[in-house]
């Protein structure tokens, strides 16, 4: 358990110095924290856009914001991975949402996703995949499906809580709590 705990630490420090090397603008770091980072980071995107070749462009304009803000990574206090999953889940979102708004149909066959996993979705249903389905089954089921909706769909506070039926304050709070419930249980 300690080794893990270090390589836990050494992995965060690591990250860490190759985020404030990117900020000056040392390119091998940036290298390096794609390297480390990228798979991640393309399977966020994968889950909410569901397409291959949007998720490769995202990514590509992920680590061009990842370059140009990585000197505001200590200033939001968060773990390197937190901060490098929120800029692309943040995106993807959008994407999504300018996706929806184009009123862009599946219809075309071009748009069918290929049923079978690639390596980065392997990879992605790892033992964290077992582990966050237990804690999502802790929530009240509204809870968990708010959840979801709300950050691997890209659903509006808005748009939750007319589907909820609740004041729309009523959804941030749950939100909310919901996600410290889960990150608690996460961490057990």
């Amino acid at each position: 358990m300690a080794t893990m705990e270090r390589a836990g630490t050494a992995a965060l420090e690591e990250l860490e110095d190759l985020l404030a090397r990117t900020a000056m603008g040392d390119r091998a770091a940036f290298g390096r924290l794609y390297q480390l980072t990228s798979a991640k980071l393309f399977g966020v995107c994968l889950r909410i856009l569901s397409r291959e070749q949007e998720a490769e462009d995202a990514l590509q304009e992920i680590y061009v914001k990842i370059w140009c803000n990585a000197d505001r990574y200590r200033v939001v206090g968060y773990s390197p991975m937190t901060w490098l999953i929120t800029i692309a889940r943040n995106h993807a979102i959008d994407r999504l949402r300018k996706r929806r708004a184009a009123g862009t149909s599946l219809d075309q066959a071009e748009d069918v996703p290929d049923g079978t996993p690639n390596p980065e979705a392997s990879a992605i249903a790892s033992s964290d995949r077992a582990q966050l389905l237990r804690c999502f089954g802790e929530l009240e089921r509204d809870r968990s499906d708010a959840v979801q909706r709300a950050y691997l769909l890209g659903e509006t506070y808005a748009e939750l809580a007319k589907r909820f039926d609740v004041p729309v304050n009523t959804m941030r709070t749950w939100l909310r709590r919901s996600l410290i419930k889960l990150r608690e249980c996460l961490t057990r």
